[in-house]
């Protein structure tokens, strides 16, 4: 009899060996994969980048035939920039406080509720 448990045992350990090592291989393809793309995505980025040097040669060279100044228009795209961020989180706060103010009294809107523009309840006909 200890003959038949140690040949199951070994038929078990063989199953779990092959398992391991068919999913070690399709990590191993899965991380080629990922290489190549990685590779592939690096490619792109620096071909997006020689583009935007090129083109922001470009504008330079125009601008300053137009004898506009470069550096300040940069530096006020960056200042508008700031403050679309500020107003689109404070925009989210508003946001965020006018659903905890919903929310207050235990009471929660659902959709089976519906209700007119100023927020009372209306009644289904």
């Amino acid at each position: 009899m200890g003959f038949g448990d140690t040949a199951k045992k070994l038929q078990k350990v063989t199953s779990i060996a092959e398992e391991s090592y068919k999913r070690m291989n399709e990590l191993r393809e899965q991380l080629v994969q990922l290489r190549s793309e990685v590779e592939s995505t690096s490619e792109q980025v620096d071909r997006i980048e020689r583009d935007l040097a090129e083109q922001r040669a470009l504008l330079e060279a125009m601008a300053e035939q137009q004898d506009l100044d470069v550096e300040a228009i940069v530096a006020d795209a960056n200042i508008e920039d700031v403050d679309a961020e500020d107003e689109s989180a404070e925009a989210v706060e508003g946001d965020s406080d006018e659903a905890t103010d919903s929310t207050e009294g235990g009471e929660q809107a659902t959709d089976s509720e519906p209700s007119d523009e100023d927020g009372a309840e209306t009644q289904a006909s």
